[in-house]
């Protein structure tokens, strides 16, 4: 179903254009609840520490999570402390909960686990980003910088900084849902645009460009052990992925000379069990993402990919100065 969605929306055919009526309905809709806000009728909460925003426009992955990962590295090097809040999308939260390093994601969410693990950044979770920058804070007076992992729509929570993460599909066909693939028109204000570095550069202001790369694969029943992708080549592989975009993760292993098998999973996939035990491949390669609640069993053949991500410095001057004022 998501395969089918993104490549109508990457057009205007006939798919889109029945949907179209129902988008300007959820045009009303946006726009009356942003308004509100920008209003003062529905209250923002506004923390003591500034407040980074790293999101989509559109729905569907985009390579957010490795950028707020990312700018955690960079921010830190540069003398900012940084936490991070997240909604902790398929876990049942009802209050602020902290995500501790050997938590179950089913119950923080896949990939606030993987920011704290990863970063080793104080991470708190909840639907109610405002309640979980409050419990953040109040937990780690330390902390001097907090980065949201999504929520550009979350306007609960007022903000200092708003970056919107685009991959190579960009905005698709441009309309709303559900006849497109946007939360919000391409013409929303923001303070900066990160664009995957694959994908065509658009002409938005304050474009930026970011690029992935894969590190040391690591084997989930033994995550000390570890080898370069390279080292695969040649190999019977399977390629599974659980993430909003899984073919740009099989493009990008096989842009290393990697020959695959491939297997979509739906977007923060449980992995309550091996789905792959009568499967004849010599090596399973997952996402990180995946990694945090894979149950592979002990099956050896297991091993996650770990993505970095690079920045451009431009933009790491134009969120410090934006944070400093």
């Amino acid at each position: 179903m998501q395969q089918f969605l993104w490549r109508e929306w990457q057009r205007r055919g006939v798919f889109a254009w029945i949907l179209w009526p129902l988008s300007r309905i959820f045009w009303i809709v946006m726009t009356a609840r942003r308004a509100s806000f920008s209003a003062g009728w529905r209250r923002t909460f506004r923390s003591a520490q500034p407040v980074m925003i790293v999101g989509n426009l559109t729905v569907g992955g985009a390579g957010k999570t490795p950028v707020v990962i990312a700018l955690v590295e960079a921010l830190r090097k540069q003398g900012f402390r940084p936490g991070v809040i997240s909604r902790g999308y398929g876990a049942r939260i009802k209050a602020p909960r902290a995500v501790t390093l050997n938590a179950d994601a089913r119950e923080v969410g896949d990939e606030p686990l993987l920011i704290a693990q990863r970063t080793g950044a104080p991470v708190w979770v909840c639907p109610d980003r405002a309640a979980a920058a409050r419990a953040l804070c109040d937990a780690h007076p330390e902390i001097n910088l907090i980065i949201s992992d999504d929520g550009l729509q979350h306007y609960q929570l007022a903000r200092d900084v708003e970056l919107a993460v685009f991959d190579e599909r960009l905005g698709g066909n441009g309309w709303l849902l559900p006849a497109g693939p946007l939360r919000e028109p391409l013409a929303r204000a923001r303070d900066a645009t990160l664009v995957h570095a694959h994908a065509a550069r658009p002409s938005w202001p304050n474009t930026f460009a970011f690029q992935l790369r894969f590190g040391d694969a690591w084997q989930i029943s033994h995550p000390d052990r570890r080898r370069p992708l390279a080292e695969f080549i040649g190999a019977r592989i399977l390629a599974a992925a659980g993430i909003g975009a899984p073919e740009r993760f099989f493009s990008m292993l096989r842009g290393i000379g990697l020959t695959l098998q491939t297997q979509a999973l739906p977007d923060h996939f449980a992995w309550q069990c091996n789905p792959f035990i009568k499967v004849s491949a010599d090596i399973i390669l997952v996402t990180e993402k995946d990694a945090v609640k894979c149950r592979a069993g002990g099956d050896a053949r297991f091993w996650a990919v770990p993505v970095h991500t690079t920045l451009d410095p431009r933009l790491l001057t134009l969120i410090m100065e934006k944070i400093r004022g």
